[in-house]
């Protein structure tokens, strides 16, 4: 655990001073101690989703034990937790939103372990949207940092045990509605089962390994995207005639940056279509503004232009 955190901080934090989220569960306790001796300082942000009954107090509880191990602030973050999306997604937007606005300009460590990020390659590879969802999580993106990701679960425990800490153990991790409950509890034992062990270990080099090469094809990417920039356009000439994989990723970034939500793999490749497969198709949805507008990318004299359509109506007419 201390060679993890030393790593990370090495790699990421020169100044040392990190917040932690701390659950109160064994990873985030675990981390929470870990950085507590490897780090300069440490702030914990505990996050009391109000879910549960006792919520308060296993929140309360769970600040209490950071300040023994040693930490040197922990703050209760109460949040209300909608419910657009499903109950996990607006938990999570929740969380990050109240440890955003807490950490006070500092990193925040997550305590994800090998085991979360085999879970996340898995979802992942069920999406099937290509590499980048199965990269996984990182290692740092500002400000989330996951010290843990080469560190097995079962170690998370062995520390926490070691220390006498008792980690909280929460409902929901084995509530069987939940997807990633199922993988972890069914999915992922069977596959070890099947394949004979390593499995979620080969699951996180892949994701490791995926990584490194979207960071090569993101950067060629970026200077494909400015070679076929055309003020506010692409030139479909540029990007026509460029490997299949950095032209989705180009017009991906392109419509990424002019507000475009959502985008799936469909969308994608019907906008590729555009350039490179054209019989006279109309254009492509790719979300809408928050004003209720739609965007959509469209072919128009040699170039791939982003247009609002603000009226539906019209279009739907000229459909029938």
């Amino acid at each position: 655990m201390r060679h993890a955190l030393r790593e990370w901080l090495a790699a990421y934090t020169p100044g040392g001073e990190v917040a932690v989220a701390l659950s109160g569960g064994a990873d985030s306790l675990a981390l929470t101690a870990a950085a507590v001796v490897e780090a300069e300082a440490v702030d914990a942000l505990v996050v009391d989703h109000g879910l549960q009954a006792g919520s308060a107090a296993v929140a309360a509880e769970a600040a209490a034990t950071a300040i023994a191990l040693g930490c040197r602030s922990a703050r209760v973050l109460s949040v209300e937790v909608g419910r657009a999306g499903g109950l996990e997604a607006a938990a999570r937007r929740a969380r990050y939103a109240a440890l955003d606005a807490a950490r006070d300009g500092l990193p925040v460590l997550l305590g994800h372990t090998l085991d979360d990020q085999a879970e996340t390659v898995l979802l992942g590879l069920a999406r099937g949207s290509g590499g980048r969802s199965i990269q996984g999580m990182p290692e740092y993106a500002e400000p989330w940092g996951r010290p843990l990701l080469g560190v097995r679960r079962p170690v998370t425990r062995a520390l926490c045990a070691d220390l006498g800490v008792t980690p909280h153990e929460d409902p929901h991790n084995s509530a069987p509605e939940f997807t990633r409950v199922r993988l972890r509890t069914e999915a992922l034992p069977l596959l070890e089962d099947v394949l004979g062990g390593g499995v979620a270990a080969a699951l996180a080099r892949t994701a490791a390994h995926l990584q490194e090469d979207g960071a090569v094809l993101d950067t060629l990417a970026a200077e494909l995207l400015a070679a076929a920039l055309d003020g506010e356009t692409l030139s479909l000439e540029t990007l026509a005639t460029a490997p299949p994989a950095l032209r989705r990723r180009v017009v991906r970034a392109w419509l990424l940056e002019r507000g475009a939500k959502s985008l799936t793999d469909n969308n994608l490749r019907a906008v590729d279509a555009l350039i490179t497969n054209w019989r006279g198709q109309g254009g492509v949805a790719v979300g809408g503004l928050p004003d209720g507008t739609r965007l959509v990318a469209a072919r128009e004299h040699g170039r791939l232009i982003l247009g609002s359509d603000q009226s539906e109506s019209d279009s739907d007419r000229h459909h029938h």
